[in-house]
């Protein structure tokens, strides 16, 4: 494995390897077509995700891992690569846990720049300080609408129905036009992160009719909100806001720090804030991005994807059909 040169260090310290690194991810990519190993050199590990191909082979990918894995630590890299090349991967696809800086540079010495899996460009919310604190960072139209919501009878609370989730995400899916998982996955994601406090779905109703939610996961000093729905039904009394609000509360008050909103469109701030009201931009991200900004984060893009290939013609192959 060749060197990751890294930026300046962060203004926050992580505490835990990202979410997409921890087991209990590995379990459930397992069980939709994945399948997980695990490279360890000392006390050292980077979880490495594998999709079957035809004839035996693999396509091998290690969402978001420690950045050690790109540094010094040679041994480690040399048993990602024998991991990789045992299990007949075409190529191997790392997103490291890093945020693009200008001062970043890549050594690519047996690497090539990929396509990215994970959203590249998503807005980070500072949980630190009072909730005052917090709220005082968002604009003045989303701290109504937060306030809004609580005032016309929206409340929060834990849920587990998974039904009334499915509904509610098939019309965000149908509404947005995004793709969205099965209920299987969602439910699979439930009972193997919630158990263990890592993971929270919450609910906005109002006189007992589901109408938003959210499914938040933490790990260490950060939080992501990975999935959320909500349907066509009582918009005007903003439950969306609040649930956020809330979920960003859930988040703090177990140790987070930093709270991502996970997705946005993959444009530098400028881009975005000069695009966002066109009547055109209310599809995909675009929508989304209306609605997340207002949460008073920091736009950021992470770290470039990289291939590292073992098969070079069927790496091109792969790339060809994928196009």
């Amino acid at each position: 494995m060749t060197e990751f040169i890294s930026p300046k260090p962060k203004q926050i310290r992580y505490s835990a390897p990202h979410i997409l690194q921890t087991d209990a991810w590995g379990q459930l990519k397992s069980a939709f077509g994945w399948y997980a190993v695990r490279a360890e050199a000392g006390s050292v590990s980077v979880q490495i995700l594998f999709r079957k191909l035809p004839l035996g082979l693999t396509i091998a990918y290690i969402p978001k891992p420690p950045v050690s894995l790109f540094r010094k630590n040679v041994k480690l890299g040399e048993e990602v690569d024998r991991v990789c090349k045992k299990n007949k991967a075409i190529f191997l696809k790392v997103e490291p846990d890093e945020w693009e800086a200008a001062d970043q540079q890549y050594q690519l010495d047996g690497w090539r720049i990929g396509d990215p899996i994970q959203p590249p460009r998503t807005i980070v919310i500072d949980l630190r300080g009072t909730e005052d604190e917090i709220l005082a960072r968002m604009k003045q139209k989303t701290r109504y609408n937060i306030r809004l919501a609580a005032k016309k009878g929206v409340t929060i609370r834990a849920w587990d129905d998974m039904d009334a989730l499915n509904e509610m995400i098939q019309v965000t899916g149908g509404r947005d036009g995004f793709g969205v998982h099965t209920q299987a996955y969602y439910q699979r994601a439930y009972d193997l992160f919630q158990p263990s406090g890592t993971a929270e779905l919450l609910v906005a109703e109002y006189e007992g009719k589901p109408l938003a939610a959210v499914m938040v996961f933490i790990s260490g000093n950060r939080a992501w909100y990975m999935y959320g729905a909500s349907n066509n039904e009582e918009r005007n009394k903003m439950p969306t806001y609040l649930i956020q609000w809330e979920a960003m509360r859930w988040a703090k008050e177990r140790g987070a720090e930093l709270y991502d909103l996970y997705g946005v469109p993959d444009h530098d701030e400028e881009h975005l804030e000069k695009h966002f009201t066109g009547t055109q931009r209310n599809e995909g991200l675009w929508g989304v991005y209306r609605f997340k900004r207002g949460f008073g984060g920091e736009v950021k893009r992470a770290a470039q994807a990289l291939d590292r290939v073992y098969k070079p013609l069927l790496y091109a192959f792969y790339r060809t059909v994928k196009r």
